[in-house]
């Protein structure tokens, strides 16, 4: 509950409670959770196979997480033993993008500094918590959608029929799920499924550990350039942009710097590859291996890669299809997602605006958490719409236990918030029999 960026969750009977309108999928819960008792839903794997052709969107992180000892076909060829008929990279597109990007921030001078979209957790992070912000983000698609839009096309005019090819993303994050089910700033995504790459990384290494017969790679599909292999990185993207540039990873380090913002601390930044994870997606959720080590391997990568790799078949393949990509670069405009509204009407929202500040003159604003909710406006605020009331707050309970409140009722008030069991000493759980 307290680590979560946008007050989403709140305890009730002992169990966490989530308001959707204000989560951003970043996570961060999952990733703290002591009990692991929050799961993120994928797709199922067998759904792969409803499709003739089935092609593995898979971003560059995931060819970063296997031991040393195994190699990027490997990893590629153990994914086309599992069952997918065609490996793709997602950062394919990185290099035509780039060019569309610096044209952007070139066009849009008044909206500088310009936020890359690249993050949907940072999306929605700007829409919920700085609606202020959200004509700052850059309408240009990440490379995950260009990606798709051109493999999808190009498999097309190779005389596959459109119903026969999925597209399946190995996603490392739960926000790039979000991103796929339901797309900020387009209609719908052309990925038909999202599967964790963690699921992927273990059925792979199963796999390569037990000596699979390998298989012939296409051309062209792992032959990625530098700028591709490093761009989900910390850094990756901002250090593409011709403009002054600065890249911010960690969802707290991303909140801090937009509230200098806010407060006109900031100046003279043209473009903010802003990354809700530590050290980018190589620090996703859905990720094995440790962050740093899979992000140094994959900038080793980059500084390594043959010359022969350089100018890579898809590539080139992707600058023949430019006219087609070139209607499907830019984004519809994205809207704000206020937490704080509180009522569609403005007559009643200024009502219970009033109110919230009634009841924060009596709740002590130490933000403890104890009453179940993050801090002591979130609780104001679930009071006025009807989710709260002020017996949640102890130290609201001590006033009115002076005022003749019977204890036992203040401690059935803190059960019904956090569940019998926490009432309940060591000593006095009952034993399991043998």
């Amino acid at each position: 509950m307290r680590v979560c960026p946008t007050e989403a969750l709140r305890v009730r009977g002992g169990k966490a409670l989530l308001q959707s309108n204000r989560c951003i999928d970043c996570g961060e819960c999952y990733r703290v959770c002591p009990t692991g008792a929050i799961i993120v839903e994928q797709d199922d794997f067998n759904s792969i196979f409803n499709y003739k052709y089935r092609v593995a969107l898979v971003p560059s992180v995931l060819l970063a997480q296997y031991p040393e000892d195994v190699s990027v076909d490997m990893a590629i060829h153990a994914l086309l033993r599992i069952g997918f008929t065609k490996v793709v990279i997602v950062e394919d597109s990185v290099d035509y993008l780039i060019t569309r990007i610096n044209a952007y921030i070139i066009n849009n001078p008044s909206r500088k500094p310009i936020i890359s979209s690249f993050c949907p957790a940072i999306v929605r992070l700007v829409q919920v918590r700085f609606p202020w912000l959200v004509g700052n983000i850059m309408l240009v698609k990440p490379p995950i959608d260009l990606t798709s839009s051109f493999i999808r096309r190009k498999l097309t005019e190779e005389g596959i029929p459109e119903q026969e090819v999925g597209i399946f993303y190995i996603t490392p994050c739960a926000a790039k799920i979000a991103a796929v089910k339901s797309p900020e700033g387009e209609d719908v995504s052309e990925i038909n499924g999202v599967i964790n790459m963690d699921l992927i990384y273990n059925r792979t290494l199963r796999d390569i550990r037990s000596g699979g017969t390998k298989r012939t790679v296409e051309d062209g599909a792992v032959n990625i350039s530098p700028k591709s292999i490093t761009w989900a990185l910390t850094g990756g993207e901002a250090l593409s942009i011709e403009a002054k540039g600065l890249a911010i990873d960690g969802i707290s380090n991303v909140i801090e710097f937009l509230e200098k913002m806010e407060t006109s601390e900031v100046h003279g930044v043209d473009f903010l590859e802003l990354r809700a994870c530590d050290e980018s997606c190589a620090g996703g959720i859905l990720t094995v291996g440790n962050s740093f080590l899979s992000a140094e391997r994959l900038r080793k990568q980059a500084r390594y890669i043959p010359e022969s790799k350089i100018g890579f078949h898809t590539q080139i393949k992707i600058s023949e299809y430019s006219s087609v990509l070139n209607g499907k670069v830019g984004l519809n405009r994205l809207e704000p997602r206020s937490i704080v509204k509180l009522d569609d009407s403005m007559v009643k929202a200024m009502n219970k605006m009033e109110r919230v500040n009634r009841y924060l003159c009596y709740l002590p604003g130490i933000d403890c958490g104890v009453c179940g909710t993050p801090s002591c406006q979130a609780l104001a605020e679930d009071i006025v719409q009807g989710e709260g009331s002020l017996s949640q707050c102890v130290f609201l309970q001590k006033i009115m236990e002076q005022n003749k409140l019977d204890p036992k009722h203040s401690f059935r008030i803190m059960k019904k918030i956090w569940g019998e069991n926490r009432f309940i000493k060591d000593c006095d759980k009952p034993k399991h029999k043998k």
